[in-house]
């Protein structure tokens, strides 16, 4: 990751030998847009955890249902917080159907992401890309691209989708956003946890992390809650995403998901 409060250099190198929270998560979701270290590290962890594939789907769906839900509202503005390679149902796309001229900004670290956002959903009017380091609220609000499509005296949804799991100080995150966003904005989150199968999901969180040098910080219900900060939780609160499909014979959860509103 950048250094908090520098812009992402758009020249840094890709280390493809090594691991990519990204490409991880685009091998676990079906995608084509990884490469050999990272389909034999979700390999990995699928054999200590085979819900993980389940679990980044139902995260997927639960995002699909967010957005609705908060366009329905009236929200017209979305931040994609480490947003992660591009996808067929992609978070625009999720808000066209209910929010006519949403605005979107795609936000992530990942030069590889960016270059794929660009190529592939930028379309110069209500939608944008920005590498940037999600930690630092300046850097990201700040920026020309923010700047053109979030109005700051306007609801905007700040969305973290699997990604709050990687912030060791998720909480002061969410503070110091939620501090320079307009009233009726709102939260989506969707995080990793260790609540149902808590040996598996640390064991898996360690391999990730030796794998990638990115920590994995597995959360419980009651501290995902706390991470909400001003953001009233909507109904049903925190609550555990459940993969679809029959049951398997590992199918505890491990990923909650909450939406909140100010």
């Amino acid at each position: 990751m950048p250094m908090p409060g520098t812009r992402a250099p758009e020249t840094t190198p890709l280390a493809l030998h090594r691991p990519g929270p990204a490409r991880v998560q685009d091998y676990l979701l079906g995608g084509k847009d990884n490469y050999a270290s990272d389909r034999d590290l979700a390999q990995r962890i699928l054999g200590i955890l085979p819900q993980a594939a389940g679990a980044a789907r139902a995260a997927r769906r639960f995002l699909a249902v967010s957005v609705a839900l908060l366009a329905g509202r009236g929200v017209r503005q979305f931040l994609d917080l480490g947003c992660g390679l591009p996808r067929a149902d992609n978070l625009h796309q999720m808000a066209a159907g209910r929010a006519g001229g949403a605005r979107v900004v795609y936000v992530d670290h990942d030069p590889l992401v960016i270059a794929h956002a660009r190529a592939l959903l930028i379309d110069g009017g209500n939608i944008a890309a920005l590498r940037a380091d999600i930690r630092d609220p300046a850097a990201v609000m700040d920026s020309p691209e923010v700047r053109r499509l979030i109005d700051p005296a306007e609801p905007v949804a700040l969305v973290f989708s699997c990604v709050l799991h990687f912030v060791p100080g998720a909480g002061d995150l969410v503070d110091r956003l939620a501090a320079v966003t307009a009233p009726g904005s709102a939260l989506v989150v969707s995080h990793a946890t260790a609540d149902f199968a808590p040996g598996a999901v640390t064991e898996a969180a360690r391999l990730y992390g030796e794998a990638t040098s990115v920590a994995v910080h597995p959360r419980g219900g009651a501290e995902i809650a706390r991470l909400l900060g001003p953001f009233r939780p909507l109904p049903p609160g925190v609550a555990p995403l459940i993969a679809e499909g029959p049951p398997g014979p590992r199918d505890e959860p491990v990923m909650y998901g909450a939406v909140g509103v100010r």
